[in-house]
């Protein structure tokens, strides 16, 4: 029987079904709805400091205190991570992001009406944090099992929605404030992130069944055929070699197709029927909600730490920039030019980024090893400024470099140096799990170490030894991936070779002195 695929357009809320990674097609509305959801969560995230004045007068506190909101905040949305996959893996992607983007505008809107800074703890720290998890990690999750070749470039070029944001919503919310205050500005800012639903309905899971595919494409006769033929005669010729005398009924003759058969033989031609649709359909294995094997990947668990040590030197320039170049004399117009220059800078970097990693052949994992080392030395080079044009080139490296790791470190876990694309979702929940004790704990002992020291300049060379350190278990991942995957070869190999029985010498023998013997008497 012939087996025919046939194309069936399926509505928008159905799974789209593909033979292979597709690179492209409704992949790219996803990368659309990644670039807005970007836009309006970590976006609005590094805006968020245009409110700090207005929060500090309206609720008598200290800048100290109003910084925690953000720091809860991402603490929530990285400390949840698992939780966002594992509700992605048993509700789906879209159904999370939408709930995401629920929680995103109720914790806005209601911190519009907050009367204490706890308040604002609670409703942007806790309820818009495990928002901004449920819509950003399954995302970036799915966007990247829609490509393969284009991978890189196209979530590098997504991710730049964040970039896009600071620059549009930070003079934005500003011009806001002066004309309706800073209450109703934030009521605004959660209505519009509703909007992060409309992205969600916008992301149709996939499937993709490689398997099946290579069934369907085979020819079911001939292969079938010359398969058991070689097997049926291989039987023949070892069962005669021990003078048995059993019958064998499934020879060459009796195989599907033959014009000659004996009535003998519909029975092993059923049993061969059973076994080619046996083979035909495997049984799906079962998907696990979050798959903790890849903590037993000892490349997994370097990237882990590269991500937990890099993420200590994410913060510092943002956050200490403008009072770095205020110490040094520079004018508030004019540290907010160099801000501004890290952003564009880091637009440039993801594309980079995105473009470099998309040739081929070329080790990624090395790629993203060198930006790294190179971000180690802007960080570095920071305290050695001492004007304003030496802080302007420093920002521009550090936010290109900045880019070129930031919209890759989270991608680069679909590949096959880390943990591939079968374990992306899981290694994704459980990587930005472990980033979240860095994201508390960073811009903390930043000012710890101001505060002791009195100079900026400590929490600088801070950042850059956790980038040295991420840096230096970045570049293990390669040679632990090496190790594992010869590891499990040559335990394969082991496993054949038991399998394989152990035969007399003489076995060759008996076979050629029965063929003569045969040869004899037909002779006779």
């Amino acid at each position: 029987s012939k087996m025919t695929v046939k194309a069936v357009k399926m509505p928008c809320t159905t799974p789209n079904v593909y033979t292979k990674v597709p690179d492209g097609g409704w992949g790219w509305t996803v990368a659309f709805a990644f670039f807005f959801v970007e836009a309006l969560t970590y976006g609005i995230i590094k805006s968020f400091g245009v409110f700090f004045n207005d929060l500090m007068e309206s609720f008598d506190e200290t800048n100290s205190r109003i910084s925690w909101i953000i720091s809860i905040c991402v603490f929530v949305q990285s400390f949840t991570a698992p939780l966002s996959t594992v509700l992605s893996n048993r509700f789906g992607h879209r159904f999370v992001v939408m709930a995401g983007g629920v929680l995103i505008s109720t914790g806005m809107v209601t911190a519009s009406f907050a009367r204490t800074v706890v308040d604002m703890y609670v409703t942007i720290g806790v309820i818009s944090g495990l928002g901004y998890c449920l819509s950003f990690l399954p995302t970036v999750t799915i966007l990247s099992q829609y490509f393969d070749k284009r991978r890189s470039l196209v979530t590098a070029v997504a991710s730049t929605g964040e970039c896009f944001a600071v620059f549009s919503f930070a003079p934005a919310i500003t011009a806001l404030k002066e004309q309706i205050g800073w209450r109703y500005s934030l009521l605004s800012v959660g209505v519009l992130q509703l909007s992060i639903v409309i992205c969600g309905s916008l992301l149709r899971p996939i499937i993709i069944k490689e398997q099946e595919a290579a069934v369907k494409a085979q020819p079911p006769e001939e292969p079938t055929e010359t398969k058991y033929m070689l097997e049926n005669e291989q039987t023949r010729t070892s069962i005669e070699s021990i003078d048995s005398g059993v019958e064998i009924t499934t020879s060459p003759s009796n195989v599907p197709g033959k014009t000659k058969a004996e009535p003998k033989s519909e029975e092993p031609k059923e049993h061969v029927q059973i076994l080619v649709e046996n083979d035909s359909t495997p049984p799906e294995p079962k998907t696990k909600l979050l798959d903790f094997s890849v903590m037993r990947d000892c490349s997994f668990i370097c990237y882990a730490f590269f991500g937990l040590f890099a993420t200590l030197g994410f913060f510092a320039p943002s956050l200490y920039i403008i009072p770095l170049s205020l110490s040094l004399g520079i004018s508030k117009d004019h540290s907010a030019y160099i801000l501004s220059a890290m952003a564009i800078a880091e637009v440039f970097g993801r594309i980079s980024a995105g473009w470099v990693l998309n040739k081929k052949p070329i080790r990624k994992i090395y790629i993203e090893l060198i930006c790294v080392v190179l971000l180690s030395v802007a960080l570095f080079a920071f305290p050695f400024a001492s004007e304003f044009w030496g802080l302007m080139t420093c920002s521009v490296f550090f936010g290109f470099m900045l880019g070129t790791v930031a919209g890759t470190h989270i991608p680069l876990l679909a590949e096959d140096d880390v943990v591939g694309i079968e374990k992306m979702s899981s290694a994704a929940g459980v990587y930005v799990f472990i980033q979240s004790l860095a994201g508390l704990a960073g811009p903390p002992l930043a000012g710890v170490l101001v505060d002791t020291t009195q100079n900026y300049s400590s929490a600088f060379y801070s950042c850059a030894a956790g980038m040295v350190l991420g840096a230096v278990f970045l570049s293990l991942v390669r040679p632990c991936k090496a190790g594992l995957c010869r590891c499990r070869q040559q335990r394969a190999e082991e496993r054949v070779v038991e399998a394989v029985p152990d035969l007399p010498d003489d076995f060759i023998d008996m076979d050629i002195g029965k063929a003569e013997n045969s040869g004899k008497g037909c002779d006779s």
